[in-house]
């Protein structure tokens, strides 16, 4: 059967001839088509606002603009009247930046959105009291347990009278200046602690802050002692930029500031002072309330850890402020040392700081909990100076005739020296730690001590000096030590201790 024709279709219904012709009459677009605006998504219509929120937004601008002045009429981090543009000398007025900062804040320290108000965004703790941690990093807020043996043996180190030796703080400074002059004026003395002071109502005053000032910090130390999250006030961010920080600092009462207030302001004082001022407040107000916690609950608040690794940005202040001056009171329990070295482990402290302070330790008296410290910046494996490395020889060796007990964290720190630095030490220095172990012995660690001396190098040697105890080195030199003798030439290799050799498959 034949196949059926296949009938196309036209494509088109008119020839192209008619659309020429004529085009309106067979749909043809004579006229081009408008253009259509485009618009942005970030495009918005302009709305006008209500009265009332102009009205808020003027009489921000208006505060801001305020605040702008008054720093400008006066510049905290000069000591002499500056001059202007026109040649002229401004007057000075050491209290025109805090009255200008402390408007918003009102008499009796309220807290409503005039005192907490801030425009600096610099909160990293995103909606919270404490910085987010990864899971890593989370710090576990549990009661520390100390073993009553080791810490009979660390208490005979101790200083007499370390139970009731009480951190010095900065309310204890303040207060000791104050008698001071006052003794030397003739006037009647503040009390000490403990004593009753009826005319006192709020506490002694330091000289040159008006009344109006005192007030309103004490206010913003009302604001800090309820304090869990958000923007501090203005008006004690600025502390740190005054040349009285000390007494403005009192005022607010440091001692009864939340955990959360001290996290933010040691984050403040760390990143606006220099270090010899940040260590003034670390040794004064962060060491003592850390110290006070520890004592009242048996464990450190997660902020009050976080506010240690903050001050560890200014390695020297954190080693001068809080390390040193707990070592050196002697009175450092087993458990702060646990909380303290937590936060050495955690922390990347700068080589000649680090060996400053190992320095530094070695040549304290020692108290027992000394070791945990010791032993954590030992373990971090600084290229230590040779000056470093013969004090902690000197350290260790002068327990050489104490009759005393050794506690273990002293054998285990001793171990680690050993480990680390058995190649920095001078020949003489081995034999000596050597007649140390036999002196100081512990069952355990001593062993592992006089094997690592057998394989010690000396400092400067060129071969292995530890072969007295038994030991082997794996390459020994033989003949006579001339620079001139072949490289190689009279080398003795150790069979048993060969390096593998690879094998390639066939």
């Amino acid at each position: 059967m034949p196949k059926k024709a296949r009938i196309r279709k036209p494509k088109h219904k008119q020839s192209l001839q008619d659309e020429i012709e004529d085009p309106d009459a067979n749909g043809v677009r004579t006229k081009p088509r408008a253009e259509k605006k485009r618009r942005r998504p970030d495009e918005e219509e302009e709305e006008l606002l209500d009265a009332k929120t102009s009205g808020r937004i003027l009489k921000a601008a208006r505060e801001q603009q305020q605040e702008l002045d008054a720093e400008e009429l006066f510049d905290l981090d000069h000591d002499d009247d500056d001059e202007d543009g026109d040649g002229k000398k401004r007057v000075v007025d050491p209290q025109a930046a805090l009255r200008a900062a402390l408007q918003r804040l009102g008499t009796g320290g309220q807290s409503g959105k005039g005192a907490r108000e801030d425009d600096d965004s610099d909160d990293d703790s995103d909606g919270r009291g404490a910085p987010f941690l990864n899971e890593e990093e989370q710090y576990e807020e549990e009661e520390v347990e100390v073993d009553p043996e080791d810490q009979r043996a660390l208490e005979a180190f101790f200083a007499p009278g370390a139970d009731s030796y009480r951190q010095t703080s900065l309310a204890d400074l303040i207060l000791s200046k104050l008698r001071e002059r006052q003794a030397e004026q003739g006037l009647p003395q503040v009390p000490q602690e403990g004593e009753d002071d009826p005319g006192s109502g709020a506490g002694p005053v330091p000289e040159g802050l008006e009344p109006r000032v005192v007030e309103v910090y004490r206010g913003v130390g009302k604001l800090m002692s309820r304090y869990t999250t958000g923007k501090i006030p203005k008006a004690f961010k600025i502390i740190p930029s005054l040349r009285n920080w000390e007494d403005v600092l009192y005022m607010t009462d440091p001692d009864s500031w939340s955990v959360h207030a001290m996290y933010q302001a040691t984050r403040l004082f760390v990143s606006n002072l220099n270090a010899r001022l940040a260590q003034r407040f670390l040794a004064l107000v962060l060491l003592p309330r850390v110290r006070a916690e520890i004592r009242q609950h048996k464990r450190l608040h997660f902020t009050l850890f976080q506010a240690l690794r903050k001050a560890t940005y200014k390695p020297g202040a954190f080693y001068k402020g809080i390390l040193l001056p707990l070592c050196q009171s002697r009175t450092c329990t087993l458990r702060e040392a646990v909380i303290l070295t937590s936060v050495l482990k955690r922390a990347s402290l700068p080589v000649l700081h680090s060996s400053a302070a190992l320095l530094r330790l070695a040549q304290l008296e020692y108290c027992g909990t000394t070791s945990f410290f010791m032993r954590v910046l030992v373990d971090k494996k600084y290229a230590l100076p040779y000056r470093v490395i013969d004090a902690l020889v000197d350290h260790f060796v002068r327990f050489a005739d104490d009759e005393r007990q050794m506690p273990v964290v002293w054998h285990q720190t001793l171990l680690c020296f050993v480990q680390r630095y058995k190649h920095e030490i001078r020949a003489a220095d081995l034999q000596a730690l050597r007649r140390l172990c036999n002196k100081q012995h512990h069952y355990k660690v001593s062993p592992e001590v006089i094997r690592e001396l057998d394989h010690a190098m000396g400092r400067g040697a060129t071969a292995a000096a530890g072969t007295q105890g038994g030991g082997v080195a794996p390459m020994a030199v033989q003949g006579p030590a001339s620079g001139a003798a072949k490289v190689g030439a009279n080398v003795v290799e150790n069979v048993r201790d060969m390096p593998p050799v690879l094998m390639m498959e066939d």
